[in-house]
């Protein structure tokens, strides 16, 4: 039985541990409802005062901007043991701006502590899946990654990256978001080994020798050169088994223009290296990525435009009390007619 927090008292026992070595919460700890906000304790222990603990409510979840749904499976993980009844869209699919995205029939004791755990978990996630979405949208048929983990905290990163392939990206970089998506972490390695060996051919054949042969062959090339004069030194130490050269050429040096990724394509391809692809990554967005692609990248790494996408803010209201419709000023009372939510739990 979960131990959840419905009272002041539980809330002052709460006892944050000297040196407690991260400050992200625990599973438990969410589940408890220790990351809610405070008034909903205070709810809910008002309501148990005046015997109103058992009033059976119907709520609705709704967004206010247009995107791509993710956080449902969270969120139905959340409210497992829940004695609520739940419909939702699906994970992946898009919603307008003021769409009901999820309704809950049951007691509001049973899952009111959790709104606030509820609305962050879709806003987030949420958030990330629409920014990638939009980022496969102008790549098209060409791969896109997601390497956005360094700019998130480690205790959400995975999360990120799991919405981010929901919505759309073919892979991620992080290794706990690539497998809860059910994928194999992608990326080969940074500059730090580079700049360690002191030679990007030694580094290609290092990694040619040592990683395993289903590792792909992808190679960054700005470290230290002209990045096609890398590029074909590359190629022609690894030969065949070079599947393709990443360009990251930092803002300091004008970034990867388009005119770079031409450049590159045309001597690999005069040099008869034609299968070699070029991978971009580097401060990319939709607009950027769709010159790039014109101009020859085979391939996307995207960090910050997913991984900083604002989250995209979800309200509950109640909408029904014991079957009766109600709703706040500038709300209309009463169920939300849709067809578009499926019954969940």
């Amino acid at each position: 039985m979960r131990n959840i927090i419905k009272t002041l008292a539980q809330v002052d026992a709460i006892q944050v541990e000297e040196g407690r070595r991260m400050f992200s919460a625990q599973h438990e700890e969410i589940v408890s409802g220790a990351t809610t906000d405070i008034y909903f304790v205070k709810t809910q222990e008002i309501l148990a005062q005046r015997g109103l603990e058992n009033t059976v409510v119907t709520a609705e979840i709704f967004a206010r901007r247009e995107g791509v749904l993710a956080g449902i499976t969270e969120t139905l993980a959340l409210l497992q043991d829940c004695p609520v009844e739940i419909w939702a869209l699906q994970e992946g699919q898009a919603f307008a701006a003021k769409e009901v995205v999820m309704r809950l029939k049951g007691r509001y004791c049973d899952f009111g502590i959790y709104e606030t755990a509820i609305l962050g978990i879709l806003a987030s996630s949420s958030g990330w899946a629409t920014a990638a979405r939009e980022i496969k949208k102008a790549a098209g048929e060409k791969g896109v990654l997601c390497f956005g983990a360094r700019h998130v905290h480690p205790a959400v990163a995975p999360v990120m990256e799991k919405a981010a392939v929901i919505g759309g990206a073919d892979g991620a970089s992080c290794i706990l978001g690539a497998k809860l998506a059910g994928k194999e972490p992608s990326g080969t390695v940074p500059h730090a080994i580079f700049l360690i060996m002191g030679d990007t051919v030694e580094v290609a054949r290092a990694y040619h020798e040592i990683m395993p042969s289903t590792a792909p062959r992808t190679v960054l090339v700005d470290t230290f050169k002209d990045e096609a004069e890398e590029a074909l030194r590359v190629a022609e130490a690894l030969g065949p088994a070079l599947e393709g050269i990443r360009l990251d050429t930092p803002s300091e040096r004008g970034g990867v223009t388009p005119g770079l990724v031409k450049e590159v394509r045309a001597r690999l391809d005069q040099a008869g290296f034609q299968h070699v692809k070029i991978f971009v990554s580097g401060g990319l967005d939709p607009e950027r990525i769709i010159l790039l692609k014109e101009a020859g990248a085979d391939a996307f790494g995207v960090g910050s435009y997913i991984s900083g996408a604002p989250a995209i803010d979800m309200t509950m209201d109640l909408k029904e009390i014991e079957g009766k419709p109600v709703a706040k000023r500038g709300r209309i009372p009463g169920i939300t007619p849709t067809e578009r939510l499926v019954k969940m739990k």
